[in-house]
């Protein structure tokens, strides 16, 4: 569509006719005729000489031209506008961190698929985190292993086919055997610290207890509290088991309850994803649709029309003063000379 960025500026449309109508002609006073004796010849003559005026005639090109041009001009002031069509644009509202765990118990052979057949944890786990990812469409989401210390395996990206990718070649023992789940929190604070989300979200899954960390987990949730950061724990493994393989229920509560998440916990497949399935759902989409309309500036085409009418107006009447001149040559070279005398011949 055409608009007009300045409509209110068309008033000036009228403004030749209200000067026109409310100021005086322009006059210029001028002698026409220049005599040294003027004041006695006029008293010889018995005449009172008295003023006159020479009013010129206007060019019909004058009368469309000005117009136009004016009318042209008040329109390029106008700012006229081509807007068009709305361009949208998603942006998500939430930055999604995952952080998984890749101790090397995370290679138990303990987790059950839905057919009943035992898979190893990190198995179970990467199958149901890639569903997962692949349900959060409108989330810039970034992953974390940690093991005895935490490493990024990807910031934060709209490219969720290379998160899935990374976790499908995530091993157990390659971030160490141990488990640094305060370092990792820690690290995932860090990450955040360029978000400009208005969600801060982390996920974080764990088979065993933090061995491994330089900063205690509540510790480091306290901080995630205070950095609005809101850690969603999930336990899996065995908490009966001894040393390195038992999961610390109690501190993945109190680093949920602390920072304002939730506390899972699953010991097969079936109910790791059921508990994703919940994060999904207590995590909705929310994004932001962002809506512009581009405009082309038109002011130039009006402007340069007036230019042009202008231009071409001086040329025409250029034109037409030369071809007058030409004529009134022709004229004066085709007539004989009044004062000249006509000889005839007369026979003896």
């Amino acid at each position: 569509m055409y608009q007009l960025e300045y409509p209110w500026l068309l008033v000036l449309l009228a403004l030749p006719i209200v000067v026109w109508w409310a100021l005086p002609a322009y006059a210029e006073p001028s002698a026409s005729v220049r005599l040294p004796f003027f004041s006695e010849v006029a008293d010889a003559a018995g005449l009172a000489p008295s003023p006159g005026a020479i009013v010129l005639r206007r060019h019909w090109l004058q009368w469309l031209v000005a117009p136009l041009a004016w009318a042209l001009l008040v329109v390029a002031l106008a700012r006229p506008q081509y807007v068009e069509p709305p361009i949208n644009k998603v942006q998500p509202s939430r930055d999604l961190l995952l952080a998984l765990d890749l101790s090397q118990s995370m290679e138990t052979r303990d987790f059950k698929r839905p057919d009943g057949v035992a898979q190893t944890r990190v198995a179970a786990v990467q199958g149901v985190v890639r569903d997962f990812v692949a349900r959060r469409t409108g989330d810039r989401i970034g992953l974390i292993v940690f093991g005895d210390a935490p490493f990024p395996l990807a910031p934060f990206t709209m490219d969720h086919a290379l998160v899935q990718a990374l976790i499908d070649e995530s091993l157990p023992g390659m971030a160490g055997p141990r488990t640094a789940m305060g370092d990792a929190i820690g690290l995932g604070i860090k990450m955040f610290d360029d978000s400009q989300a208005p969600q801060k979200v982390l996920i974080m899954l764990t088979d065993g207890n933090d061995t491994a960390s330089k900063m205690p987990p509540a510790r480091a949730a306290e901080i995630a509290r205070d950095r609005k950061v809101v850690v969603h724990t999930v336990g899996i493994g065995d908490p009966n088991a001894g040393g390195e393989d038992k999961v610390d229920l109690d501190a993945l509560r109190n680093v949920a309850a602390t920072t304002g998440g939730t506390f899972h916990f699953g010991t097969g497949q079936a109910e790791l994803a059921q508990i994703y399935a919940t994060l999904d759902r207590i995590t909705p989409h929310d994004q932001k649709t962002l809506s512009w309309r581009p405009r082309r500036e038109l002011f130039m085409w009006p402007l340069g029309g007036a230019v042009a009418a202008i231009l071409l107006y001086q040329l025409a009447m250029a034109l037409l003063g030369q071809a007058q001149r030409r004529r009134r040559e022709r004229a004066a070279s085709a007539t004989p000379d009044a004062g000249a005398a006509t000889t005839a011949e007369v026979p003896p």
